[in-house]
């Protein structure tokens, strides 16, 4: 690979006001991208660029251009352009892919100055990228963040954090020593019910809790379209499928294998209990002032799998629950009779949370909070709260560390279950797994060279 020039950021900017002109591209350019009428000039805008063009990827970056202190000006992807699938069709042509997001970019700003990259290493050569969004399949988000840090860039990484609960406390290791400002996607930390929910839990509304319960959905739903498209098929052109696979294990393409089915495949993802999981169970992380450590037990452990033969790899439907020193039990299912959130069930009442609900019974214990009582970070915009901590030194509400000790529940939960355990014995303060050499050696994974994480 040979890096990208290594330009100046102030010197990209101003080329990139003029870029109309020099290359006989319209000269029209909005006023705000000059920085008048009040708005924040480019050269004192924070740089941001995107890795990883996906349907989350560029759904995520639309905040950040909506952000007046942001100036997306690179995209990254191994796939040149593809198609948004729903239930087998068609849903919107030419929306994947790194030539998709340049032109969503462009369009924001009215400008063409967005470049575009397949390797990601090039984008952390770039001295003018202050800040990346990582929006990659899961198995690549440890290489890719730990050398964005190593690079001095800002990093806003979708969740779950990591593949294995080594990567992710070599993650927030990194991160801390290179002391990078870091917003982990989980954007129910910047959401008012769950908010709400984790302080009236923590100042003792609804009384001495009896337990927790985490409703999940379902995994292995068809998110492309092409699940039962699994025949190996020749790589579609305009994709890097070897870069794409990167450290994961060697494997055919096929359509089924991309575009949000990866997340049941287990090579790449965790199923549902990593990918929903990751914003429930910080929450519940949260709630409880574990923010920093973790459950020491889990047990009632059951799950389906799929059927031989399938390509997929992570269980349809399960339910396990775990429990932390104090006793505080949490049970978790794909199937709750209230959906996908959270309930808090107390000795004088319960608390359901879910995104756009917050239910509380009885209705009586819904009063305002009292001065004294416990107050926790108040973030009303996740990605606004990314930029106010590069800009201004803020801690952002979702910081690496507490991501890495939220996931390691799910990544435990789904080593027991592939196990067939019927109890698994965690330390979460030296993070180990006791007795229990299998599921110990289980907390880590091998790469596929030359990627490596060192």
């Amino acid at each position: 690979m040979i890096p990208a020039p290594q330009t100046s950021r102030r010197h990209f900017l101003q080329q990139c006001a003029t870029a109309g002109a020099a290359f006989g591209f319209p000269t029209i350019i909005p006023s705000s991208a000059l920085g008048k009428d009040g708005a924040v000039a480019p050269s004192n805008r924070t740089t941001l660029a995107l890795i990883g063009c996906g349907g989350r990827g560029t759904d995520v970056v639309k905040n950040f251009l909506q952000d007046e202190r942001v100036q997306v000006i690179a995209v990254c992807d191994v796939e040149r352009e593809s198609d948004r699938y729903n239930k087998g069709i068609i849903k919107k042509a030419g929306t994947l892919g790194r030539e998709p997001a340049r032109r969503l970019v462009d369009k924001s700003y009215g400008t063409t100055g967005c470049a575009t990259h397949e390797d990601f290493r090039e984008v952390l050569a770039r001295k003018d990228v202050d800040a990346v969004q990582i929006a990659t399949p899961d198995h690549w988000h440890a290489l890719m963040a730990v050398a964005a840090a190593r690079a001095g860039k800002h990093i806003y990484c979708e969740k779950p954090l990591s593949l294995t609960v080594a990567q992710g406390r070599f993650m927030s290791d990194v991160v801390r020593q290179s002391k990078v400002v870091w917003q982990t996607g989980s954007q129910q930390r910047s959401d008012i019910h769950f908010r709400m929910a984790c302080e009236y839990v923590r100042n003792g509304r609804i009384g001495k809790l009896k337990q927790i319960r985490v409703g999940l959905a379902s995994d292995n739903r068809d998110n492309n379209g092409c699940a039962a498209q699994t025949a190996p098929t020749p790589v579609p052109e305009g994709l890097n499928y070897d870069f794409w696979l990167g450290p994961a294990p060697d494997a055919p393409f096929c359509p089924a294998r991309l575009h949000s089915n990866w997340r049941w495949f287990y090579d790449y993802s965790g199923g549902n209990i990593t990918d929903f999981g990751a914003h429930h169970f910080d929450i519940v992380q949260w709630a409880l002032n574990r923010d920093e450590s973790g459950p020491v037990e889990f047990f009632d452990l059951k799950a389906t799998w799929p059927a031989p033969g399938s390509l997929y790899s992570t269980a349809p439907s399960f339910s396990f629950a775990y429990r932390y020193e104090d006793g505080t039990t949490v049970r978790v299912a794909d199937k709750q009779d209230f959906g996908s959130g959270i309930m808090f069930e107390g000795e004088d009442g319960s608390i359901l949370s879910m995104r756009g609900k917050l239910e509380i019974k009885p209705d009586s214990l819904r009063k305002p909070l009292a001065e004294k009582d416990v107050r926790l970070y108040d973030s009303k915009d996740h990605f606004r709260n990314f930029i106010d901590g590069i800009r201004d030194g803020a801690r952002t509400a979702a910081p690496v560390e507490y991501a890495h000790r939220s996931i390691t529940i799910a990544h435990l939960a789904n080593i027991a279950l592939r196990l067939n355990r019927t109890k698994l014995r965690w330390d979460p303060a030296r993070e180990q797994v006791l007795e229990d050499a299998e599921a110990a050696a289980m907390l880590t994974r091998p790469m596929r060279g030359p990627w490596q994480l060192v």
